[in-house]
């Protein structure tokens, strides 16, 4: 093997761990962190951060990098890959001055802390100065990087979080999907049943127990991973480790129920990526918007469907004791109201790509300038208003609702709608094969469908670019006519 790729490899293996670390340092400040102990952490992942890139920007990795590209002659087709992969991490961990890496680790995470004080509080001026300082700081890692890659300061941010996904692409896709969804909403909402009562209290024990039932059914190990809580529901740590939250509310178990399944598919992504080339850049996963498509997969197209609930409902009777008078069809209907609400993580799933349209708009003008931080609560209301068709009662239920602005996830919130838009066609290829998904989810036989997702997802991790992998998956491009065939279907009978 080329000997400076060899050292390559040992190199981002090492980076890898220290990922790891950082990463289980974060579920655990999100999930058992003592109030006192936020600047600690910040510090501590600070350091690792000033570490981590103390060991990428070495001049060493430069001159292997070159030494390794410039004869891949031995590699085989996944390594080559990895270089290429190792090339794209060093360019956009270098480029940045390692000051501003480890300010910005420090600062996002003594901002998330703080977050979760101002959001119960409704204190938008009190988050301000957070917030102020990290846009910012991101405004500073926008333009270095831009220039770096020869992109737009927005591409730039966004590359770092969907590699190769631009806003040209975006533009198109949420023009198609602004034009569609007004009407498509205005027509479900005209005749959708009324929604039927919800099925009853549900003690936090039994909802815990359910989840970890429905988890189990749907492939997750928790030999190899685990089921918490906190304030934001997330997947967390690492391939071999993977952590899951969810948050649980007594009155309303259906939060909770559909919020597992979703991050359930995160975590069966992360922990069905290739384990021999774990620790590589090759082996993690394809960036965020093909997470967002697993987990959207999973919740969206598997499990808010009559046939998961004709499957679940029994599991409910045994854990939750809901009462036998409580029908699957009544489950599905709550499951798939449609209404215009203020939160995003419980917005339905015609109304959702609305909010990410909103976020979308708003943070490229925070950091253009266009829009100031301290107008963002106006800014957002208003939003709400012309896209949703509801205004906010206040800011808790407005601008201070998402945890990543706080902890710095600039360009991260298109992932979510195209991966709703993947999800779709994912599942229109997927049933060329399989059949009818319904059959299979309504018996509980998930396997088939968990072994085609590996199979053409999960073990490719970053091999390919998202539109190779899109194309040898479901033979097209990516667009918005699955997900609009989709909605037609499940919300408004059209088939």
């Amino acid at each position: 093997m080329n000997t400076a790729y060899a050292s390559l490899e040992a190199r981002f293996s090492d980076l890898a761990l220290m990922g790891s670390i950082s990463s289980l340092l974060g579920w655990d400040a999100a999930t058992c962190l003592p109030d006192g102990a936020a600047e600690l952490r910040g510090q501590q992942l600070a350091f690792l951060a000033g570490q981590s890139h103390a060991r990428i920007s070495d001049p060493a990795v430069a001159r292997l990098l070159a030494e390794a590209e410039a004869d891949p002659s031995g590699l085989e087709a996944w390594q080559r890959a990895n270089l290429r992969e190792m090339r794209r991490h060093w360019t956009h961990r270098t480029c940045l001055p390692a000051a501003l890496v480890t300010e910005m680790a420090q600062l996002t995470t003594e901002s998330e802390h703080a977050w979760r004080e101002f959001r119960k509080n409704n204190d938008f001026k009190g988050f301000l100065p957070y917030l102020a300082r990290i846009i910012a700081l991101t405004q500073e890692t926008a333009q270095i990087k831009a220039e770096v890659l020869g992109l737009t300061p927005y591409d730039a941010l966004m590359d770092s979080y969907s590699p190769g996904l631009r806003m040209a692409q975006i533009d198109e896709w949420f023009a198609a999907l602004a034009e569609f969804l007004p009407g498509a909403i205005d027509d479900a909402l005209a005749q959708q049943p009324a929604l039927p009562p919800a099925p009853g209290h549900a003690p936090k024990e039994a909802q815990e127990a359910l989840a970890r039932r429905l988890m189990t059914a749907l492939g997750f190990d928790f030999h190899h991973g685990r089921l918490d809580t906190s304030t934001h529901p997330f997947c967390g740590g690492f391939p071999g480790d993977v952590r899951i939250t969810t948050r649980y509310d007594e009155a309303q178990f259906m939060e909770s129920l559909l919020g597992v399944v979703h991050e359930t598919g995160h975590a069966l992504y992360e922990a069905n990526l290739p384990e021999a080339w774990r620790l590589q850049p090759v082996g993690e996963a394809l960036g965020m918007a093909v997470h967002e498509s697993q987990s959207l997969f999973v919740e969206m197209q598997l499990c808010r469907s009559r046939a998961f609930f004709r499957f679940a409902q029994p599991l409910l009777q045994q854990e939750l004791g809901m009462a036998d008078t409580v029908s699957a069809e009544q489950l599905y209907t709550r499951a798939i109201h449609v209404q215009r609400s203020l939160i995003r993580v419980g917005a339905d799933e015609m109304t959702y790509p609305l909010h990410i349209i909103l976020r979308y708009e708003l943070e490229k003008a925070l950091l253009s300038g266009d829009l100031a931080p301290a107008d963002l609560p106006g800014a957002w209301n208003d939003g709400m208003q012309r896209l949703v068709g509801i205004r906010p009662d206040n800011d808790a239920n407005g601008c201070l609702q998402d945890i990543h602005w706080p902890g710095g996830a600039f360009g991260y919130f298109p992932s979510y709608t195209v991966g709703a838009l993947i999800a779709a066609q994912l599942r229109e290829a997927m049933e060329y094969t399989l059949g009818p998904l319904d059959a299979l989810v309504e018996k509980g036989e998930f396997a088939p469908i968990t072994e085609w997702l590996k199979q053409h997802i999960h073990a490719h991790a970053s091999q390919h670019s998202m539109p190779a992998l899109l194309q040898n998956a479901t033979g097209a491009d990516l667009s918005v006519q699955p997900f609009q065939r989709h909605i037609r279907a499940r919300y408004l009978n059209q088939r």
